[in-house]
Parts: C-alpha cells; structure tokens; sequence
C-alpha cells in the first residue's frame, strides 16, 4: 500500500538549506576567526628588563653557592663515614679470623676427647651449634679443664664483639646512604639553578648584554668607592689613636707573640690565596687547579698550618670574632644572612675570593656583598 507521506527533502538538498548550511559554515569560521583574535589578543607576560634579569641571575649564584655549601658539607660527611664504615669491616674481619681461631681450638678439644673416649658430655658440649649452651649447661662446664673453659670464654667474647661491629657498622651504612642521598640532591639543586642562571643570561641581545656588564662595573665601582672610603676612616682612626699616644695598631690584634703569630699565619694564608688569582670558580673544588669560596679559605689556612672545616658554616666558628673596622690581613669575611660566601681580606677594604661560576679568583671589595661577620682564624 503506497504511503500518503511526502518524502522528507533534505536540508542540504533545497536552496533554503544550502542557505543554512552556507549560514553555519560562516559561523564556524567567524568562530573559529574570533578564538584567534582572542587568543592574539591575550597579553604576554612582559619581558623582563635587564635590571631584573641582573638580580635574578645574583639571586640564583646565591642560592647555588648555599647549595654549594650543603653539597660540601654532604660530602664530608660521606667521607667521614666511608672511612668509619671501612675501619669497622676491617675489624670485622679481623675479628671472624679470632673467632674462627677459637673455633678451631674447641674443635680441637672435642676431637681429642672423640678419639680417647668416645662422644662423653664435654665433647657433645663444644661441638654444640650455639655457643650460648657453654653458659647454660653449668654443670658440663665443671667437667672442662682450665684451659678449655678459657677458650671457651675467648669464644663467646669473640661473638659478643663480632655481633657488636656487625650492628654498629649496619648503623654508619644506613647513615653512609643518607648522606649519599642528601650529596645527589644537593648537586642537582646546584647544577638546576646554574642551568636557569644560563639560560636567563642566553635569551638577551646582545644590546642588552652589554647593558647588563654595564650595571655590573657600576655595582663593583660603588663597592670600590665605598671601600676607599672606609679605608680613609681607618687611617682618620690610626692617625687620632697616635696623636692621643696609644701606640696599639688597633687591628683587633691581642699582642704579643700571640699577635704576632696570628699576623704571621694570616700573611702565609693571604701569600697563598693570591697566588691562586686567576683560577676558575668550581663548586664543590678544593684546589689546587679551581676553588669554591670556602674551598680556597681552607687551602689557604692550610698553607699556614691551620687546618679549617670544609663549609663557610663551620669556618665561621673558627677562631676570634673581628669587626669589620678591625679587619687584618688573612681575616675571613663572610657574606649574605646565611653565610653562604667567604673571602680572605688583604686590606683597604678588599678581599680575594673565589666569586661565582663563570668567574676567576680575584680581588674585589668587600662591599660588593653584604657581610655578615668576620673571624680570625689561627
């Protein structure tokens, strides 16, 4: 039976509906149009200027140097470990060979006793698998003579400080992969601010890279300007305390051949630290061919006999306190609140350092930075 119904026409099909559909396909497209109007038109973070570039690159040296320093102080302690946990096996092993001696001797006990009597009580006694039955058996060990209860002894005193080694060296291994781990975070934090530090520094032109060394020479001459200046005042100070008659230097000394011997251990270790001008800044280097900051203090220190610990967190506690005024050569001065940076003074307000990757030992001011105290080492 034929069906009444029209067929339905298609939208495309009719003029009206290619109408619509031409209608929908220009929608699509000013859409489409307008999202990329919108998406141009979306602000950029502006670029950042050359000054801010300045003090973040400064900001991120700093925080590399204070990794620096956690680094090194990972380091020694890894050293120090690794050497306690090589003396502890050592021992360990020296103390198998003991046990193992005393071993040999019951064995030999119990043998002797086998081939003229058969497996009496004292035999069965030390061939035991667990030492502790010599101790719980009280009344086999009455059967042994002198001797073999004194091997005896020597036995279970063996496996008492056999067990004692094993546990503490199990303890410094534990501490040994700490330390281990806290060494590979510390020199990833390093070479990951390093790495952002480059990579800020790449992306400027070379107009603004001329800008940027531009605003560096203007920082280190207000440091030297500044530098002059306090010098000026030491020598205002020394002149006054001579016209009053005081015949002291005022250098913070303590006088004496205590004085003197600070003065002359503090001239060997500048002597040192400025035959080291020119060589590169390395993180984590202790010399002789690269230093860090705290890596050239302490090789300095050493060349004048004084033996100084490894991080600017430890080198600070060592020694006598000075102020700035009273600065003498081969003081250290440390930089920033958290003492992350260390240089050796050499006078008129100047220090050598190792500064920062990218960098030579050199002489600057030491103003460049802001200090945070000095000591006198020796």
């Amino acid at each position: 039976m034929a069906s009444h119904r029209k067929p339905r026409t298609s939208v495309l099909a009719s003029p009206g509906g290619r109408r619509t559909a031409a209608g929908l396909t220009t929608a699509a497209l000013a859409s489409v149009t307008l999202l990329s109007q919108s998406a141009e038109a979306a602000p950029r973070a502006p670029k950042p200027t050359v000054e801010e570039v300045q003090k973040k690159v400064d900001d991120l040296y700093h925080q590399a140097e204070t990794a620096t320093q956690k680094y090194n102080a990972a380091k020694e302690r890894s050293e120090a470990q690794r050497a306690t946990v090589d003396g502890l096996l050592d021992a360990a092993a020296k103390r198998a060979e003991k046990m193992n001696e005393s071993r040999r001797k019951l064995g030999s006990f119990a043998s002797a006793q086998y081939r003229t009597g058969g497996m009496n009580p004292t035999a069965q006694l030390m061939l035991a698998k667990d030492p502790q039955q010599f101790v719980d058996r009280n009344h086999l060990m009455e059967r042994l003579t002198d001797r073999q209860k004194q091997t005896v002894s020597d036995y279970q005193e063996q496996q008492a400080a056999a067990a004692k080694q094993r546990a503490e060296a199990t303890r410094n291994l534990e501490q040994l992969q700490t330390s281990q781990s806290s060494l590979k975070e510390s020199k990833r934090s390093v070479q990951g601010k390093l790495a952002e530090a480059r990579q800020l520094l790449s992306r400027l032109t070379a107009q603004e890279k001329a800008r940027l060394a531009e605003l560096e020479r203007q920082k280190e001459a207000a440091a030297k300007r500044r530098a002059a200046e306090e010098a000026r005042k030491q020598q205002e100070r020394e002149r006054q305390r001579q016209h009053d008659g005081d015949g002291s230097t005022g250098g913070g000394s303590t006088g004496g051949s205590t004085g003197d011997s600070a003065s002359t251990k503090g001239a060997k270790a500048l002597a040192f630290a400025r035959a080291q001008i020119g060589k590169p800044y390395v993180w984590g280097a202790t010399g002789p061919t690269s230093y860090d900051c705290s890596g050239l203090t302490q090789a300095a220190w050493k060349a004048a006999g004084v033996d100084l610990p490894r991080t600017t967190w430890d080198q600070v506690k060592e020694g006598q306190r000075v102020a700035t005024k009273d600065l003498q050569p081969g003081d250290l001065v440390f930089f920033y609140d958290d003492i992350s940076h260390v240089g050796m003074y050499i006078g008129n307000g100047k220090m050598v350092h190792a500064p920062k990757p990218g960098a030579n030992v050199r002489e600057e001011s030491i103003y460049y930075m802001p200090i945070y105290g000095s000591v006198r080492p020796g």
